[in-house]
């Protein structure tokens, strides 16, 4: 109930009085973390998040902490929202906005997603066909790549006929 109302309110505040909570901890600039997470099946790890604008689905991440390095950061929170590990950890894009870094990877899961944090209300995997129609265009864009890349590259690996041979 308290989690429903926290999310409530914090999704009505003015995106630039978010932004001053967020950053009043950190002097300089913040950091965050992201993954585009996939399984064996093609299929991409999505969290419906308290806290975030719009549908409330997005990509599992967040913020580093002071010292932190980012593939660490990054497991530290993959790990405590869905209690998930990692594999083939490779950093896609950064970017920036004011003073803030962005820094999104791909992975693939080890493990059983599930709702470890009181910021997430549900962790579901998604085919490329099924992701949330009002989850941000940018991300939908990077992951259908990334679903896309890995599809062509385990495609790859399948041996080819060769009518040559026979």
């Amino acid at each position: 109930m308290l989690k429903k109302i926290v999310g409530t309110i914090w999704r009505k505040m003015p995106y630039l009085m978010r932004r001053q909570i967020i950053r009043s901890s950190q002097t300089a600039f913040t950091i965050s973390v992201a993954a585009i997470i996939t399984n064996d099946d093609n299929q991409v790890l999505l969290l419906d998040h308290v806290l975030r604008i719009g549908s409330g689905w997005g990509i599992p991440g967040g913020f580093i902490e002071r010292g932190e390095q980012l593939e660490e950061g990054l497991r530290r929170e993959i790990r405590e929202e869905t209690g998930l590990e990692l594999e083939n950890v490779t950093i896609l894009r950064t970017r920036t906005s004011d003073r803030h870094i962005e820094v999104l990877f791909s992975a693939a899961a080890k493990g059983k997603a599930q709702v470890k944090s009181r910021e997430i209300k549900e962790v579901k995997w998604f085919t490329d066909e099924k992701i949330p129609e009002n989850m941000s265009c940018v991300h939908k864009s990077i992951i259908r790549k990334v679903l896309k890349s890995k599809q062509k590259n385990e495609s790859d690996s399948i041996p080819k006929f060769d009518a040559s041979i026979v």
